[in-house]
């Protein structure tokens, strides 16, 4: 895989942002795909909001009523004035029952359709955007940065209405009883607005560096896992040591500028919230003092000024998280909306569907024809591998790419896969360009064997099913006859029925690579590729397969690449790679009587096998 540029990555995070309305559009559509749980969560808040503002209202009350009036009869409705107070205790209940119950699912249910959407869009991104971007990226994506702006949509959602809700009630009743102190609120306002806007940018940058180490830092985790036993025995555990030190390090420097600027945020509008209630306990205590104004309503200021003040510091909060969560969504929304740059045209999808919906019943039968025509491709940031390259395949041949490393030879099956499309030229099967049909056609008849096989936790049956959904027990097992891996089976507890454990861990390589044969055939695909698929298997199991791909490769139009040159040799026509080009054609005894390149291929590993064989014995 290439280096992932995680400073591109950064810019391109930018560009998203400035040619995007905001990732926030598509959150809040995301959110809104269950309306009644919505419609709750607000409808609870807002209630909530109502009795914040009536709560004092009711102290008011009962002071000016029981403790300011001289009335003889004040008490007669002290029983209504409990049971008000009993009434808003109860409702206060349901309320805060309400919104953690309703914002708890708005959090489950974001967080599910985010995955949900940015993994759905993962199976339709081709495979170069696998090969260029980090493991270690796509999952900090999906995993933290899912659940962090969940987190921050369902929670910070609730205290930024309930805040914005009871700071227009609160400053609406407070307009109506006294103008002159509700003046004292509206100009620290404005500072607070202010600061507001200039601690924002800090913040926002701090958490984007943070969160793009952490991405770091994930990745370094998934190639310490994967490559723990090269890594012991490379002798090199102090060097990756050292090297996830320094990004920890880095992590740690970006998460601790982002702290500062979220932490003195908090602190500076508490200054001034409380500066504010001070300034109105004193104008309104001369006030009380001159008997211009009654004890009563002054209470009413200052627990109005404090519970005005203290959805300001809630929501100065809530907006330091939404930074924190401005990175992440610009991060998973980018994932979701990132656009394969192999696709089907609109035309194609209309007639052959798509790859979750396909349109099977208009499905050609493929042949296996394969014609290149004037090919020129080179992968990203690189140079040209193919340049005005021809071939011409007819169905059912068998075809054998050998060459050195970086000559082109996975590039041409990558291409025939339709994992890579060429920079120019096309490629037909059967006598059309594949572009005239879709990739999920292209795909289901196509048997793909890796170099090192891929095999998913669960049963044998099951990891040779994904080859075929619907094929039925029968059909599997007659796939792994064709493949002798029955023999290994049978030695097996519990047969067909064994778990392979992660990855296949509790077989061995030619064991996983049996199961990777029968999978690639269980569908009876006419076109089979196999990766160098028997390079990392021992002799005696390179044998036995050899034997089942010679059975399975009739009537299928077969390519190898291939690093052992005796697995080739009764190939219809081996293909000399060369830079890109093909220097040499034939079968294996003309190549060999041409005494060129794939004579000296050949000369130089029989004699390494010989030199192997004596130091083995």
């Amino acid at each position: 895989m290439e280096d992932f540029d995680y400073e591109q990555e950064a810019l391109n995070d930018i560009d998203y942002r400035s040619n995007n309305k905001g990732p926030w559009k598509k959150i809040f559509k995301t959110v809104l795909l269950h309306k009644g749980i919505a419609i709750g969560l607000v409808s609870s808040v807002i209630f909530l909001a109502v009795l914040d503002v009536c709560y004092p209202l009711l102290n008011s009350y009962a002071i000016a009523t029981y403790f300011e009036s001289d009335n003889p009869n004040r008490f007669d409705t002290i029983w209504l004035t409990v049971s008000a107070y009993i009434g808003v205790s109860f409702a206060y209940g349901i309320c805060v029952f309400s919104f953690l119950f309703f914002a708890g699912k708005v959090e489950i249910e974001t967080s599910y359709e985010l995955r949900k959407e940015a993994y759905l869009n993962l199976q339709k991104l081709p495979f170069s955007y696998f090969d260029k971007t980090a493991q270690g990226w796509i999952m900090a994506r999906v995993t933290s940065d899912s659940r962090k702006l969940s987190e921050i949509i369902s929670w910070g959602c609730v205290d930024l209405l309930w805040g914005i809700l009871s700071m227009l009630g609160i400053l609406g009743v407070l307009l109506v009883v006294n103008t002159m102190l509700s003046i004292i609120v509206l100009v620290i306002l404005p500072i607070l607005i202010l600061l507001t806007l200039i601690i924002r940018r800090k913040m926002l940058s701090s958490y984007r560096d943070a969160r793009k180490e952490n991405s770091k830092i994930t990745a370094a985790y998934n190639e310490g896992f994967m490559g723990a036993k090269a890594i012991k025995s490379l002798v090199i555990e102090e060097s990756c040591s050292k090297e996830f030190h320094s990004k920890a390090l880095a992590y740690k420097k970006a998460s601790l500028r982002a702290v500062f600027f979220s932490a003195i945020f908090g602190p500076v509008t508490f200054i001034l919230c409380y500066t504010g209630v001070g300034v109105t306990l004193y104008f309104g205590g001369n006030m009380v003092l001159s008997e211009i104004l009654e004890a009563s309503v002054l209470y009413l200021f200052i627990d109005y000024t404090i519970k005005f003040f203290d959805p300001v510091i809630a929501i100065s909060r809530v907006i330091g998280d939404f930074q924190q969560a401005q990175a992440s969504a610009e991060r998973i929304i980018s994932l979701i909306e990132e656009e394969p740059e192999i696709r089907d045209r609109v035309d194609v999808i209309e007639k052959y569907g798509t790859i979750f919906e396909p349109k099977i019943e208009n499905f050609e039968p493929l042949i296996g024809e394969v014609e290149f025509k004037d090919v020129t491709f080179k992968y990203a940031k690189g140079e040209e591998v193919l340049k005005n390259f021809n071939l011409h395949i007819p169905a059912g041949s068998s075809v054998a790419l050998v060459g050195h490393t970086g000559s082109g030879k996975s590039t041409i099956v990558n291409l025939i896969c339709r994992f890579y499309e060429p920079t120019t030229g096309d490629i037909l099967i059967d006598g059309h360009s594949y572009k005239d049909r879709s990739i999920t056609w292209l795909h289901s008849n196509i048997g793909y064997v890796l170099q090192t096989p891929q095999l998913f936790s669960g049963t044998i049956l099951e990891n040779v099913r994904y080859g075929k959904l619907d094929a039925t027990e029968e059909e599997i097992k007659n796939a792994l006859k064709a493949v002798a891996a029955d023999e290994f089976i049978a030695k097996l507890d519990d047969g067909y029925q064994a778990l392979v454990g992660e990855s296949g861990s509790k077989l061995s390589v030619g064991e996983r690579q049996l199961i990777s044969f029968a999978r690639a055939i269980v569908a009876d695909p006419k076109i089979l590729v196999l990766d160098e698929a028997t390079s990392s298997i021992d002799t005696q199991t390179e044998s036995m397969i050899q034997r089942a791909v010679e059975r399975v490769m009739k009537g299928r139009t077969t390519f190898m690449i291939a690093h052992r040159l005796s697995t080739v040799v009764n190939a219809d026509v081996i293909l000399v790679m060369k830079d890109g080009s093909v220097v040499e054609s034939g079968k294996h005894h003309e190549l060999l009587m041409k005494k060129g390149y794939y004579f000296e291929l050949y000369k130089n590993q029989f004699a390494e096998d010989a030199l192997q064989k004596i130091l083995n014995n």
